[in-house]
């Protein structure tokens, strides 16, 4: 199997629902294992600013799927939660996008790996590194990205709720 990382995101409705909803179609199907869940962040959106904040987390899993029939299941999900691209970095119910698949690196329409901009987005990087924190994405180490973000104050603020087991629930503090 092959490992790939994921970035869920969403700001609409139930943030905390549809995420837990694409978590769970995700471990749902067969050729596809959820190894890692970061913990829940709130963050300001991204690209598009007046719109409200998303809740974001980064999974970590493995597939025997290549990357282009990944990217097919991820779309397919977002249409089943209701997933509409009518306004680029607009409000959505969820975003699932692929950051990186084994050490592939390709580039096409459809789909670029590394995610072109997984090393702007602190909503990606913080999160990313939580769960691999000796990554090394494009000659950088993601955790030094991370902190670089987290001392740029940008909004990551890091929510009392984590998926584990593929459940939801209130972290005890």
């Amino acid at each position: 199997m092959k490992t790939a990382h994921l970035s869920l995101g969403s700001n609409l409705g139930n943030r905390l629902g549809y995420l837990q909803k694409a978590v769970d179609l995700l471990d749902k199907h067969p050729d596809i294992k959820i190894c890692k869940i970061s913990s829940i962040y709130e963050t300001v959106a991204w690209g598009l600013k007046e719109q409200d904040d998303f809740y974001n987390l980064v999974l970590e899993i493995k597939t025997t799927l290549p990357p282009k029939d990944l990217l097919q299941i991820c779309q397919k999900i977002e249409s089943e939660l209701e997933r509409t691209r009518d306004i680029h970095w607009g409000p959505r119910t969820i975003d699932i996008d692929i950051l990186l698949y084994e050490k592939i690196e390709m580039e096409e329409e459809c789909l670029t790996i590394p995610h072109k901009y997984l090393l702007e987005r602190p909503f990606v990087t913080i999160p990313l590194a939580e769960i691999t924190a000796d990554l090394i994405v494009k000659g950088c180490n993601i955790s030094l990205i991370a902190k670089t973000h987290k001392k740029m104050n940008e909004k990551c603020l890091k929510l009392p709720y984590e998926i584990k087991n593929n459940s939801l629930s209130s972290k005890n503090t």
